[in-house]
């Protein structure tokens, strides 16, 4: 069995100082929306409280996947960050069909609203969500719940952008119906980043072979190696993140010794953690062994 789990460290207190960014900005938002009138506004308040809940959720997660193993939990709380970016990921689409049904009646109704705070409150929005996104892109490029974290900061960040252009162009030419354009265009691109991440993190939970993982290719590589004869029922998943999992059964091309099957071992975990970058491996040894041979065997 091979173990190779070195990888990026994800920092909590990045979360942390996020979550009091996002309660601030949304009670300001809120307060906003209401004095204003504006459902923009609020509707980005509603994301930014979305958001509150998310990087709770995240940093709960975040501090689960590092505490260790256990006789009852032998892989730990690994696939925390997983279940955390699958719920993230639902809570956006969510949002964004609310978004949707506000949107669609406030512009039949379209309402006066009171635009310079709409300016002043979206640029605080602009300021807050981006430093919060800034401050997690980094560990977004390497952790899927904190990418989840990401997008919904990213998102609301753009929400705010677009609160800002609906708030000017109220104020100087009187479009009050841009508000609802705006909250409707909002969900739609909410709705978009979500599908994405619901669909990987969905893939990971199911264990599904990892999309740039072809298990014909891996196999071709491993019969390139002397003493091998058949690599066979194979399963490839995500673990987490970091930890790309192969477990196999490899018939041998000759009754080896213990030893000599180490040997072999060490050389194909070489070639799948350099071409794969499979970093956890247990292959079950065989000789002539009257089994399928085939690569994927229905347990």
């Amino acid at each position: 069995m091979s173990h190779n789990h070195a990888h990026h460290e994800v920092k909590g207190r990045n979360l942390l100082f996020s979550i009091v960014l996002n309660i601030v900005i949304t009670v300001a938002q809120v307060v906003g929306g209401i004095l204003s009138g504006s459902l923009a506004l609020i509707s980005d308040a509603l994301h930014n409280f979305s958001d509150v809940l998310t990087l709770i959720f995240s940093y709960i997660a975040n501090v689960l996947s590092k505490k260790k193993a256990s006789l009852n939990q032998t892989f730990g709380y690994k696939r925390a960050e997983l279940i955390a970016a699958f719920v993230n990921s639902i809570t956006l689409i969510i949002v964004a069909v609310y978004l949707i049904f506000e949107a669609t009646h406030r512009f039949s109704n379209p309402q006066v609203i009171k635009s310079e705070l709409v300016i002043w409150l979206s640029v605080l929005g602009i300021a807050v969500n981006g430093l919060s996104a800034l401050m997690l892109k980094k560990d977004a490029e390497h952790n899927i719940n904190m990418k989840s974290a990401y997008i919904h900061l990213f998102t609301d960040m753009m929400a705010s952008v677009a609160v800002l252009i609906g708030g000017i162009l109220m104020k100087y030419y009187q479009i009050y119906w841009i508000d609802s354009v705006l909250t409707f265009a909002i969900a739609i691109y909410l709705i978009y980043v979500g599908y994405d991440l619901l669909k990987q993190s969905t893939k990971m939970l199911m264990l599904f072979t990892p999309s740039n993982i072809d298990i014909k290719e891996l196999v071709r590589e491993v019969h390139k190696i002397s003493g091998v004869n058949k690599l066979h029922h194979i399963h490839v998943w995500h673990l987490n993140d970091h930890e790309l999992h192969l477990e196999a059964h490899l018939d041998c091309s000759e009754d080896i010794k213990m030893s000599e099957f180490n040997t072999l071992l060490s050389e194909i975990e070489e070639v799948l953690l350099q071409k794969f970058q499979i970093n956890h491996i247990n292959i079950q040894p065989e000789f002539q062994k009257l089994d399928s041979k085939d690569f994927i065997v229905q347990d």
